[in-house]
């Protein structure tokens, strides 16, 4: 029996036998649900699965591997390019390496159709993948506060701090190590959602970094290396 159709988004596809294709979706109502899409790549095909094009689906079978039975364009997208098109496919390769199947998620996936709308907008690259970065974490269960430390102390802007997995953020106290870890300034403005300093987005990479690894373990991102091989991008939209 096929439930009624679920909004959703194409994250990643491969070629499957002949014609057809294993796709993984973020569908609004199931979560990460990976499909066979039959004659997803035949010259009959209706629709061929393209990342980023919003969608309704409908989808049978009980293991975690469905069958599409249905898939219709749900309104219209930008198609990204360049730089961009990789900070898109960065977004769905976290999705898919860190959902699990049949876990709906609808705040992120509200979360990943705004990232979607801004960076087919045109805003600034770097804050809409940080912002994003931050909402997994925080929805996932990963999330740690910005605001106190490990010891339950107010994050203080003029301290630093280093991020522990286990614990959260630590001060710094050896006056040798001043100058390094993460500003408590930056932090705060995390937490308040400005991203309009430099250095604040400069401390959010190095954290998320830091704090999506332990999740994403050894194996690296394709989508960071695609983004390597580019020329250098402006100031403020690397990954």
């Amino acid at each position: 029996m096929q439930d009624s159709l679920s909004p959703a988004y194409v994250l990643h596809s491969r070629p499957y036998r002949d014609s057809s294709a294993l796709v993984d979706l973020l569908t609004l109502h199931h979560g990460l649900q990976r499909v066979v899409w039959r004659g997803a790549r035949g010259q009959r095909r209706k629709l061929a699965p393209q990342p980023f094009m919003p969608l309704l689906v409908g989808m049978v079978g009980r293991s975690d591997l469905k069958t599409l039975t249905q898939a219709e364009v749900a309104g219209g997208f930008a198609q990204l390019q360049g730089q961009v098109l990789f900070s898109g496919l960065y977004l769905n390769e976290l999705l898919v390496r860190l959902l699990r199947t049949g876990d709906a998620q609808p705040l992120l996936f509200a979360a990943y159709q705004g990232a979607l709308e801004q960076l087919a907008q045109g805003d600034r690259v770097e804050p809409i993948l940080r912002r994003f970065e931050w909402q997994l974490l925080a929805i996932l269960g990963y999330g740690f506060s910005l605001t106190e430390d490990a010891n339950g102390q107010p994050v203080g802007a003029q301290q630093r701090y280093v991020w522990h997995a286990s614990d959260g953020l630590l001060p710094i106290h050896d006056p040798l190590l001043a100058d390094a870890g993460l500003s408590g300034a930056a932090l705060l403005a995390m937490a308040a959602d400005d991203w309009s300093a430099t250095t604040t987005l400069r401390v959010a990479k190095q954290l998320m970094r830091q704090a999506l690894g332990v999740h994403l373990g050894d194996r690296p991102l394709v989508s960071r290396q695609l983004f390597a091989r580019q020329p250098s991008p402006r100031k403020g939209d690397e990954q």
